[in-house]
């Protein structure tokens, strides 16, 4: 009933609406992801298309994400493709929590979604991307450490290098990494958390190491403040001339998508920052990553 409510949502935001459920069987469950098409996916019938898996955070639901990340408009403007998965008990196997190896079969069952989205849709292979808020963040950063073939990079929001996937960790294919994380994120530390999860620098630092890139880090560059906004945002980057790791600070951000229209559950989520918006920083830095 939420998701029925969440798409007629949707209708009245944008029309027409090309956003679709679709279902498939994995393993013993019956498991559900939405398919957005921008209009141009219909109007270039030859164009292949890029891919951006979005995860939804653990209590969420995949209409959820959708509504609240606002990234159709973005895959409209950039033409490109989004997929909302549901996660089974509206959670992800990071590691925490479940165990990794014996827990819900996430990873298996994304790759079940490729393999149809490469059946019904016209995808471009070479440009798949994932990302996520929360314990979707810390998903999507379990699937480049696992899946990294097939994602050419990934954006993490509110989520460092869980220690499960750091521990489990075996593939040397090089992925492009971004991070968005607050200082003031209450709900998943920016200074990491014994034995759940890496600080937002130590997870940049990982995935400098892994994917080759040494020297001294650029110094951080200041993202121009926005009136009425008390956040910071401070940019922080270094690349191997293929992939690129960039960790974007948000100076008393909350655990919250920046850019989105602010809102309150019960939970102490904190400031939304205005200085950026996380889906066009995304797109910028997917798109300069191919696999």
């Amino acid at each position: 009933m939420k998701i029925a409510i969440s798409l007629l949502l949707l209708s009245c935001l944008s029309t027409p609406v090309l956003a679709q459920v679709q279902s498939l069987q994995h393993k013993e469950d019956k498991r559900r992801y939405i398919v957005y098409t921008p209009p141009s996916y219909q109007s270039q019938p030859q164009q292949a298309f890029p891919v951006v898996f979005n995860f939804h955070g653990g209590g969420m639901s995949m209409a959820e994400q959708m509504l609240y990340t606002q990234m159709n408009r973005t895959a409209e403007r950039h033409q490109f493709i989004v997929v909302y998965p549901q996660g089974i008990k509206q959670d992800w196997n990071v590691g925490f929590g479940m165990d990794y190896l014996a827990g819900t079969d996430d990873v298996g069952f994304t790759q079940a979604i490729l393999s149809k989205l490469k059946q019904d849709y016209r995808i471009d292979d070479k440009r798949i991307y994932a990302t996520g808020l929360s314990r979707g963040g810390f998903f999507a950063l379990r699937l480049a450490a696992e899946l990294p073939q097939q994602f050419a990079a990934v954006a993490s929001v509110g989520a460092p290098m869980p220690e499960p996937v750091v521990q489990h960790h075996q593939k040397t294919d090089k992925v492009g990494m971004l991070l968005i994380q607050g200082t003031a994120d209450k709900v998943v530390l920016f200074e990491g958390k014994a034995a759940s999860y890496l600080s937002a620098q130590g997870t940049f630092d990982y995935w400098r190491k892994h994917n080759g890139i040494d020297g001294a880090v650029p110094p951080a560059r200041l993202i121009p403040a926005v009136p009425g906004d008390d956040t910071q945002v401070t940019h922080m980057a270094q690349g191997n001339g293929a992939q690129q790791v960039a960790l974007l600070t948000v100076k008393d951000g909350g655990h919250t998508w920046p850019g989105a229209d602010a809102f309150n559950i019960g939970l102490p989520i904190g400031k939304t920052t205005r200085a950026i918006d996380a889906n066009e920083v995304m797109w910028a830095f997917f798109s300069r990553h191919r696999r």
